[in-house]
């Protein structure tokens, strides 16, 4: 079974709307046993909406269109569906209805642009959507060549309008009218260790996985995510077969591992602290507060975390953490020994059961040879004391910062499951 995602507008094309319709929309069908296996982006353009349509018939047992339906004159879709088709437009009293009712609720008069908005075509099925006045649109055609039918969805290209409509009517009439796969998915989380290293350490592995199982590197700056993915006619089976061959991937690399599925580092770690009653507090140079940001956007992270001191330049190190100057002058200040202190110091002054510390050069400028941009210090001080690791991240800030504070967390992480276990 074949699953098409056509989306219309130029305002895709040209980069002022970020296409996340598509991106939810093959989640959403891939959890659903309906793996999406293209997806196209259109102007609106009618030969070009036709085209697409055309080739689509061709390829794909479902398709899903978004965009090109509104009160504008830009939005063509509907006019195409009725080439497309061979059909025309007609007035759909219960769609009309809703409109009035819509604009009768903020006060508004429907106009006859917006009137126009309940005419469909005649040979499909309106799909109602609640948050808007342009319908969805069920059609179903004959396959070019094969037994079987295409069902096409032509939906607003707003994206609430959109989730819903696929939520409540699209999926629901899919699963009756065809039998979807039984496709699994799984995601396990790694930090600490990039892409190429854990496809060396998998491989063997890797390789031995049975042909309906497939693993996919997912990275980004600070972490990879490991995604298995399994099709199988029995669900209960392929579970079972997914399980076992997850638990063989966790004994190949379990000082990498942090979390599962959507879970984040952040998340994790918060929920640590809660569990053992444990709180933090954080120094941050060159990650300007990021460690913090990434902490408070956990609800209820006040329980376990104290607060932080930016300490960006020499001044406020040696002014509000305490830090020796004969140690900045001895060793600069991204250094194993500034970096200790700042950890011992922000915990005791703080009053915290641990502390992260980090000062680095994020870049682009400051590097040096001894300390090129990317070199990163972190310690974690903790009830039995305090260790600094050092790293080389690379030349772009922004992923250093955010790599640097991923690190920290983990290590974080490691520290206090080290700590519980000794």
């Amino acid at each position: 079974m074949q699953t098409e995602i056509i989306n219309i507008g130029d305002e895709l094309l040209i980069g002022q709307v970020v296409n996340t319709n598509a991106a939810w929309m093959a989640e959403q069908m891939s959890l659903a046993g309906f793996p999406v296996h293209r997806i196209s982006v259109i102007p609106d353009d009618p030969q070009q909406i036709m085209e697409a349509l055309n080739l689509a018939g061709r390829q794909s047992d479902i398709i899903l269109i978004t965009g090109g339906l509104g009160p504008t004159k830009d939005d063509l879709t509907k006019d195409v569906l009725c080439r497309f088709f061979n059909t025309k437009l007609v007035f759909h009293e219960d769609t009309f209805r809703f409109i009035e009712q819509f604009f009768s609720s903020r006060g508004l008069k429907v106009t006859e642009i917006n009137r126009k908005q309940a005419e469909v075509p005649k040979n499909c099925t309106v799909l109602p959507n609640p948050n808007g006045t342009a319908p969805g649109m069920w059609f179903e055609k004959a396959g070019e060549g094969r037994n079987r039918k295409s069902v096409f969805v032509s939906m607003p290209g707003v994206p609430f309008e959109m989730k819903a409509l696929v939520t409540h009517e699209v999926l629901p009439r899919l699963k009756a009218c065809f039998l979807p796969l039984n496709v699994l998915h799984h995601t396990i989380l790694t930090q600490g260790i990039g892409e190429s290293f854990l496809s060396d350490k998998l491989e063997d592995w890797e390789t031995r996985l049975p042909e309906n199982l497939h693993l996919a590197y997912l990275p980004q700056p600070g972490i990879v995510r490991l995604r298995i993915t399994g099709q199988g006619d029995d669900e209960f089976l392929l579970r079972k077969q997914m399980e076992e061959e997850t638990a063989k991937l966790k004994t190949l690399i379990p000082d990498y591992i942090f979390g599962e599925g959507d879970e984040t580092l952040e998340a994790v770690v918060g929920s640590l602290l809660k569990e053992k009653g444990f709180t933090v507090t954080t120094a941050e140079s060159c990650t300007g507060g990021y460690i913090a940001h990434l902490i408070t956007s956990i609800p209820g992270s006040s329980a376990w975390y104290k607060g932080s001191v930016i300490a960006y330049s020499n001044e406020i190190k040696t002014k509000q953490l305490g830090v020796n100057e004969t140690l900045l002058m001895a060793h600069g200040a991204v250094s194993e020994e500034v970096v200790k202190e700042m950890a011992v110091n922000i915990r005791g002054k703080f009053d915290s059961s641990y502390s992260i510390a980090i000062s680095g050069i994020a870049g682009p400028d400051g590097g040096t040879e001894e300390k090129p941009v990317g070199t990163v210090w972190i310690a974690i001080a903790g009830p039995t004391g305090v260790r600094a690791h050092k790293y080389l991240f690379g030349d772009n800030r922004e992923r250093n910062i955010r790599r640097s504070a991923l690190q920290a967390l983990n290590l974080l992480r490691k520290t206090i499951l080290s700590d519980l276990s000794s």
